[in-house]
């Protein structure tokens, strides 16, 4: 009677981690914790004699992917990122951005709308962090666009579906922790093809590749609010520029304004991504310039001083030192997932499904869009990618591809409720007087838009690998 389950202990393992996970507990803790488990449940079958699946010298791989961990250049680029995003949020570039954003475009239809997207697209692209673009939004261009008579369903949505560009917008946390979770799937990919010297991926790769999509999903998001603007005017009107000029302050000519508002943000996206895509920096490199240029814009704009630096130092220390103990569990997590024989069950699930490659990737993409209703994105790259990753990887999917469509996937999870952290965050920086239900209902039609870019993605691979290819 036990064995039929012991032989599909794999995927118990995996339904017990979404399970606890479920119930609220640290991400870090229940993956270590369930394998844990786990594996203490496989040797004492063994001991008591019953054949069970599970090979216990594959824990003897720990102590080295521990090392691996921490000596890991490319993740050095985590916490210089973080530090990158909060540095640039306490400075408080984003308000001056907005101011004349929002002075350009309100005299039109849509145009706070507008105004918003491009902000939080400079935004995404100079932090990379979605929490803070979403908070920040929320706080400075919400209150404005309910004065002028925007429905609140379309301003909260349009600022969360916004802030989630931060997702695939290089340079991304998400991306960087997603490019070495591939990076690692591809090399065993190659490997269990008897490639002995395997092709790398690099997370400058995704960044480029993610650049072209990521565009696309902002003149989506644009196309969108013109369309809801000019067939339904009372949902998005006109903002008259004169009395926007008084409200903001600002009664002079625009153009001393917008140059004050965009030159910081943008000298800082070339500074960091022109350094990547010319090839005289790699991502972790490159993410050093970024914070130390971060850190000059704070100076600059006379927001530095030591009471901050603390401030910013210890919100780093305590995301970076997070994100590397989900790292650890997921380590472990991956080594009983295999230590069960959970990579040979997976192949042999993904090789008899219908459809082959194309069946396998859509039931992947579909658990992923599942999971993210009720899992954060760091769960799901963790988890779910090292899982799946190699055994699609080698059936010959191109790892920048498949990197992209995952990211654009998980993108959607911000989104999703229950769970949607960018629906959270807004929340907490919404008046009573705008109800949760409007912030469901308004972010719906980005969820579709991220699902059709999703599609696009599908049908033209080109989207993705074009740019990488030429680079």
């Amino acid at each position: 009677m036990l064995a039929p389950l012991l032989e599909f202990m794999p995927l118990v393992l995996f339904a017990t981690v979404c399970a606890v996970l479920m119930l609220g507990y640290p991400v870090a803790l229940s993956l270590a914790g369930t394998a844990l488990a786990f594996a203490g449940f496989g040797l004492l079958l063994q001991t008591l004699g019953v054949a069970v699946p599970f090979e216990p010298r594959m824990m003897n791989a720990m102590p080295n992917r521990l090392y691996g961990i921490m000596t890991n250049q490319t993740l050095l680029a985590v916490p210089l990122f973080v530090l990158m995003g909060v540095l640039l949020e306490k400075s408080r570039v984003a308000e001056t951005l907005l101011d004349a954003m929002a002075m350009a475009f309100g005299a039109l239809r849509g145009g706070l709308g507008i105004a918003v997207v491009i902000v939080g697209m400079l935004l995404a692209a100079s932090t990379g962090i979605v929490g803070a673009t979403v908070v920040t939004m929320g706080l400075l261009s919400l209150p404005t666009m309910l004065k002028r008579g925007y429905s609140p369903a379309l301003a909260t949505g349009t600022i969360c579906a916004t802030g989630t560009l931060g997702q695939i917008i290089p340079p991304s946390i998400a991306l960087v922790l997603l490019g070495d979770v591939l990076s690692t799937a591809y090399q065993q990919a190659q490997l269990s093809m008897g490639v002995w010297s395997p092709k790398t991926l690099s997370i400058g790769d995704l960044f480029i590749g993610a650049l072209v999509p990521g565009l696309l999903l902002v003149i989506t998001y644009i196309v969108y609010l013109l369309i809801t603007a000019w067939l339904k005017p009372s949902t998005a009107p006109a903002a008259d520029r004169a009395a926007l000029k008084a409200e903001l302050g600002h009664t002079g000519s625009i153009l001393p304004l917008l140059l004050k508002g965009l030159l910081p943000p943008v000298l800082l996206i070339v500074a960091v991504l022109g350094s990547i895509l010319g090839g005289f920096a790699t991502p972790t490199e490159a993410s050093a310039v970024g914070a130390f240029g971060a850190l000059c814009l704070a100076a600059a704009n006379r927001r530095l001083n030591i009471s901050m630096l603390k401030e910013v130092l210890h919100s780093t220390a305590q995301v970076t030192s997070m994100v590397f103990l989900i790292l650890i569990g997921a380590a472990l997590f991956s080594l009983v997932f295999r230590a069960y024989g959970g990579e040979e069950l997976v192949t042999e699930l993904f090789e008899s499904m219908p459809g082959g490659v194309v069946g396998a990737t859509l039931v992947v993409m579909l658990v992923i869009f599942l999971l993210g209703f009720i899992l954060d994105f760091i769960e799901i790259t963790f988890v779910v990618v090292p899982i799946v990753g190699p055994v699609l990887l080698a059936m010959g999917i191109d790892p920048i591809w498949l990197g992209i469509m995952i990211a654009v996937n998980l993108q959607t999870s911000f989104l999703t409720p229950p769970f949607g952290f960018a629906l959270f965050y807004l929340r907490g920086v919404t008046p009573q007087s705008v109800p949760t239900s409007a912030i469901y209902k308004g972010v719906i039609p980005f969820i579709l838009l991220q699902l059709s870019m999703l599609l696009a993605l599908a049908f033209f691979p080109g989207l993705a690998t074009w740019l990488p290819s030429i680079m």
